[in-house]
């Protein structure tokens, strides 16, 4: 599903990642963890094509990440890849709804479809009478959550989520990775966690810490 291989990135003289390789196959979900600043989220953006390594291959489904114009990595994240960004980017012009079906809009799902999945992932994320909402309207846990029905209703093969309870009381903080972890078994996706909380990275499969620019084991999820 993803391979990552000796994948360098600096920003001018700091050296964030340094030949960093990472496997997953279809089912996995790994937590990555370390201190702020250790390019934790550099590498989520690599791996999605929004940012390019100076070094180094990541392949998604067989295809090449980092041989791909700006036209197919935007194609390949499209249709695979699911980013929960810590940022939320939701788009304050539209409604819940339409928000969380902009993805199904850039594949051509047709109205009916989006509705009834961008409702069934609002029900999921706690959001199911707030469609018509306007994101102004919301706390920013809210919003944490509805970019997660976003990331996932377009039933992504790879999901990304960078800090996705940031935001969020425990109660919805343990609801919202049960979903995200039910999700991705439930449909054979991957799914890569950046995460501070230890509660959250010890519900994924294993535990990867992002150091000096290496991923490796952690030692204390051992």
């Amino acid at each position: 599903m993803l391979v990552v291989e000796n994948l360098s990135k600096a920003y001018g003289t700091r050296q964030i990642l340094d030949g960093v390789g990472l496997r997953l196959a279809a089912g996995d979900y790994v937590a990555i963890v370390g201190e702020s600043g250790a390019g934790k989220s550099t590498l989520l953006n690599l791996i999605a094509g929004l940012e390019r390594p100076d070094s180094g291959t990541i392949q998604i489904d067989g295809a090449d990440m980092t041989s791909l114009d700006d036209n197919a990595r935007t194609r390949l994240r499209r249709t695979r890849v699911g980013f929960v960004f810590q940022a939320f980017h939701i788009l304050p012009q539209l409604t819940l709804a339409q928000n969380v079906e902009v993805p199904l809009v850039l594949l051509g799902v047709d109205a009916s479809e989006r509705a009834a999945r961008a409702q069934a992932l609002l029900d999921a994320v706690g959001l199911g009478s707030r469609g018509a909402s306007a994101p102004a309207e919301l706390s920013g846990g809210e919003l944490q959550r509805v970019a997660l029905a976003r990331a996932l209703v377009h039933r992504p093969a790879l999901v990304l989520a960078d800090e996705p309870t940031g935001n969020l009381d425990p109660d919805t903080a343990s609801a919202t990775l049960a979903l995200i972890a039910d999700e991705i078994r439930a449909r054979g996706a991957a799914g890569i966690l950046v995460t501070h909380s230890s509660a959250a990275a010890a519900r994924c499969d294993r535990i990867l810490r992002l150091d000096a620019g290496h991923l490796r084991t952690d030692r204390g999820s051992a």
